[in-house]
């Protein structure tokens, strides 16, 4: 038997799973969660906790998420940790087996939790080698194969992996959007109360879901908003016949250039309204497009909750989540438009403000509380702006 053959049979027989990428990489472990073939682009995230926020981002969509960190599991998952009711991750690979849970907020073990959402995963691989990976080549379109009968048909995955169209072109916006308007008045979430009400809201905000996730609600309630979520679809008319004191362009997954075939003529008709407005990843990518600048595929992309931005306004430096595969071109800002947050990992754009107009965006996720709280007040400078501009 060739060497080349060796390559496509399992190591030993207590292989259940397998990772195989379009360049025909392969990586045996042992699957966990749903038993089925699970496919999309692998990109890897190194937060130390928030797993399960993290698998239910919507802005995961599409893609399967290498986490770097080992210990995944080991808070065990609960229903208030979820960012939506669905996961949108297409699978996950970890270092170690699913670390047994220790928490007093655990309510169900990460296994059962993946099987409960239809979700696959990949244990036992060396994770920092498949980091190294994306790292020096990009993010692959990737196959992740759980049969617990260990039986693979590699070349049949590697082929797979690659009729796989990948992110670029692709609106998934679309598919992760609400179906239905509603409202939002719960608030953030306190060790010795809970989630809260809010009961005296000073403002109405409309929130366009490109794929929202619940903290960024919670945290636009906290400010003393309530809010009205609407489709990624919903015309400027319908969304200004709601009466809006603000309006929140949301995160979201996919190919903002794709999304914005649609997104960017409502965006252009709701900042002609003169309202305020403020939005977060893919909502910053939006404003971005409706004003004329340009995004682009990054290399591997931002994922992971230690990435320090710098606050032009203020000078500061604040920690920050981020979770982008795309990123909007500074270069490409017009006239008119300030860049106002930066990366200081790689000097990319991380916020824009709008000169005369009351509307600003950041690449960032401020509502992740990495820092942990170092960007909650761009949610505080939005309810100024809508305060002042009542």
């Amino acid at each position: 038997m060739t060497d080349t053959e060796n390559a496509l049979i399992p190591p030993h027989e207590n292989i259940t799973a397998v990772l195989v990428l379009d360049d025909g990489s392969v990586f045996w472990g042992y699957g966990f969660g749903k038993e089925t073939t699970t496919v999309g682009e692998v990109c890897f995230n190194t937060s130390m906790t928030g797993y399960q926020e993290i698998l239910t981002d919507p802005s995961y969509a599409g893609q399967i998420i290498n986490f770097t960190f080992p210990h995944i599991g080991n808070v065990g998952t609960n229903a208030e940790d979820e960012e939506t009711k669905t996961s949108a991750v297409r699978g996950l690979v970890i270092r170690q087996d699913i670390t047994e849970p220790s928490n007093f907020r655990s309510e169900q073990h990460l296994n059962d939790w993946c099987l409960k959402q239809n979700l696959t995963g990949i244990a036992g691989i060396d994770t920092r080698k498949l980091t190294r990976f994306i790292r020096k080549n990009g993010a692959p379109n990737g196959v992740i194969c759980f049969n617990s009968q260990g039986k693979f048909d590699i070349p049949a995955l590697q082929a797979q992996a690659n009729e796989w169209p990948g992110l670029n072109g692709m609106d998934l916006a679309i598919k992760v959007t609400c179906n239905d308007t509603y409202d939002w008045t719960t608030t953030r979430w306190t060790l010795e109360n809970g989630y809260g009400e809010l009961n005296n809201p000073k403002a109405h905000v409309v929130a366009v879901d490109y794929g929202i996730k619940h903290n960024i609600l919670r945290c636009l309630a906290t400010t003393g908003a309530k809010v009205t979520v609407v489709s990624a679809t919903t015309p400027a008319e319908e969304i200004l016949k709601l009466n809006p004191d603000g309006i929140f362009l949301s995160n979201g997954p996919g190919d903002p250039a794709a999304t914005g075939e649609y997104a960017i003529p409502i965006i252009q008709k709701l900042l002609e309204s003169g309202i305020p407005l403020f939005g977060i990843c893919l909502g910053h990518q939006m404003l971005a497009l409706a004003v004329g600048a340009k995004t682009t595929k990054m290399h591997q992309g931002h994922r992971g909750a230690n990435h320090p931005v710098m606050d032009f306004n203020t000078n500061k430096v604040e920690i920050t989540s981020m979770n982008h595969g795309f990123m909007v071109d500074k270069e490409t800002l017009p006239e008119g438009v300030k860049l106002s947050h930066i990366s200081l990992f790689d000097q990319t754009c991380c916020g824009i403000e709008l000169e005369g107009k009351p509307a600003f965006s950041v690449q960032h996720h401020p509502e992740a509380s990495p820092g942990p709280q170092d960007s909650h007040y761009l949610f505080d400078r939005f309810m100024e702006m809508i305060l002042e501009n009542a």
